[in-house]
């Protein structure tokens, strides 16, 4: 029996996550160090899965099934197609990162002076409610689930990965806020829990919608499997009825929406990523949102190709109007972490452009746009949690002149910036390039007015660099540090990896492009043929 691989790429950091828990609560550091070395652990395994991953062999490889729940003809099935192999490789990246960026963000608390709730004298409070073991070890368990959600291919077994990583989710969120508010505040407290409950709660209607869909795919197919489904949808064994095909579609695609987010349902993901700590809104936006792209391309074009063509219309509208909403919204923010969030969801809208275009170069730029998105918003997200860090407010007006008192971490802020507009010669402007070819050629006035989105995308990051780190210098900034070794040694790898998938994607087309050609034969779609004027 050969090396259950996938599994053990998800059950490494499940088993970590457990002893990261376990460890005494006075060995703090000790848990960090365990926390760390699970994640480049989970790295080497993720490696090995895109070194013995064959781009032009079968399309999922690496395969595992065993019986799970015989009685309802559930199945551990797992396998990894070039766009799970590539995600995969995603996550494992960036958890180490994660992990060293939040090196501190659950330390105990020092002790702080708050107003008892009836107005009498102030009281001495300390905080002690971080644990650090349970921040290390959430994180650890969402990379677990996300791992194996993207290795999943039963239907059932997808699902409960799908609504599991919420409850984790919830706790970062919730339970370990970011620090530029006032510690033992607690107006600060209650944006925290809206903001872990208003996810929680999307995320949830969300994934009830897409039991139902679950439930009614199992009583059309009689099978929870993926390859069994799609195989008796290729060869005409399976013939669902048009209407019945159309509410499933919509049943996933809901749930999908919402993870991603799409517009109008992306309304939790500004307040989860506002109050979460920056490292755990990386792990929101390029990992865990990651889940709902990839499931469209997975499940949505794979199961209902039909439908999938029958909703696209709809469905590109919608990314344009993301694009464009979330890019307008980032324009006029005030608060950093917010900025980077609307940016986030006119980003998603590219992607779920991408995807719906029905193009091989779409599809292609969506699938590299999951990935180098991920990479850019980690390297800008991380530094600017930094900054907040240092200043203790995430307010745009509360800072100016950086760049003079700490000129590599204004410099690390341009280049996530630059990449976050996507210029050229950075890892996103291929996969921004690839996204509007696509959709040109099939949808021109959708492309045209995408591309308003690069336009605005300059305007926010070049206005949020110029009032944070250009100008006088002000008095509250006097001082700053600039990034520390371990700050550096999480960042300068991101911002390498930018600028050489900029120059280089081949790594990464290699692997993609087969995958995307077999999604696009699902649905029975071809690349549009060159309108070529006759020369006169």
């Amino acid at each position: 029996m050969s090396f259950p691989l996938l599994t053990a790429t998800a059950a490494l950091p499940a088993l970590g996550a457990i002893a990261t828990a376990a460890v005494p609560a006075a060995r703090r550091t000790a848990a960090k160090w365990l926390a760390l070395l699970v994640s480049v652990g989970t790295l080497a395994l993720a490696a090995i899965q895109l070194v013995r991953f064959e781009p032009g062999g079968d399309r999922y490889q690496l395969t595992e099934s065993h019986a799970w729940i015989k009685d309802f003809g559930v199945r551990y099935e797992l396998g990894v197609d070039g766009i799970g192999v590539a995600l995969i490789g995603l996550t494992a990246l960036l958890i180490p990162f994660i992990i060293a960026a939040g090196w501190h963000d659950a330390d105990p608390s020092p002790s702080s002076q708050l107003r008892s709730s009836r107005g009498g004298p102030k009281e001495t409070v300390k905080n002690d409610w971080r644990p650090t073991q349970g921040f290390f070890a959430l994180i650890l368990a969402v990379e677990a689930m996300v791992v194996l959600s993207f290795e999943a291919t039963d239907i059932f077994l997808f699902y409960i990965l799908f609504e599991a990583m919420l409850i984790p989710m919830y706790f970062l969120i919730g339970g370990f806020g970011d620090r530029a508010h006032a510690q033992g505040d607690e107006a600060a407290a209650t944006q925290r829990s809206y903001a872990a409950v208003k996810f929680l709660l999307y995320n949830l209607v969300g994934g009830l919608i897409m039991l139902a869909a679950v439930i009614g795919l199992y009583v059309v197919a009689g099978s929870f499997s993926l390859n069994e489904i799609a195989t008796a949808r290729a060869n005409g064994s399976l013939d669902m009825a048009t209407n019945t095909e159309r509410l499933l579609f919509l049943g996933f695609f809901f749930a999908f929406a919402v993870k991603a987010p799409l517009w109008p349902l992306h309304t939790w993901l500004p307040n989860a990523m506002g109050e979460a700590t920056a490292p755990v809104a990386v792990l929101i936006t390029a990992v865990v949102d990651k889940v709902g792209t990839f499931a469209m391309l997975r499940f949505c074009l794979q199961l209902f190709p039909e439908a999938s063509k029958w909703a696209t219309p709809v469905i590109v509208v919608l990314a344009v109007i993301s694009i464009i909403y979330g890019a307008l919204l980032a324009v006029g923010q005030r608060d950093i972490k917010r900025l980077v969030a609307y940016a986030s969801i006119s980003h998603f809208g590219f992607i779920i452009m991408g995807i719906f275009a029905m193009t091989s170069q779409g599809q292609s730029g969506a699938t590299l746009y999951m990935i180098n998105h991920g990479i850019s918003t980690a390297a800008l997200m991380l530094v600017a949690g930094f900054l907040i860090s240092r200043r203790g407010s995430r307010l745009i007006s509360d800072y100016g002149g950086v760049q003079k008192v700490a000129p590599v971490l204004a410099g690390t802020f341009l280049i996530g910036g630059l990449a976050t507009l996507s210029l050229p010669g950075l890892a996103p402007f291929v996969s921004e390039f690839l996204v509007l070819v696509g959709t040109f050629s099939r949808y021109p006035v959708a492309g045209v007015i995408a591309t308003l989105g690069i336009v605005l995308a300059a305007l926010y990051v070049l206005v949020l660099y110029q009032r944070t780190m250009t100008g006088p210098v002000k008095a509250e900034v006097q001082g700053m540090p600039d990034l520390k070794v371990r700050e550096l040694l999480v960042v300068a790898p991101l911002i390498a990896l930018l600028i050489f998938l900029g120059v280089y994607p081949k790594p990464l087309t290699d692997i993609v492009n087969p995958a995307v050609r077999q999604t696009m034969s699902d649905v029975q779609k071809k690349d549009p043929n060159p309108v070529v004027e006759a020369a006169k």
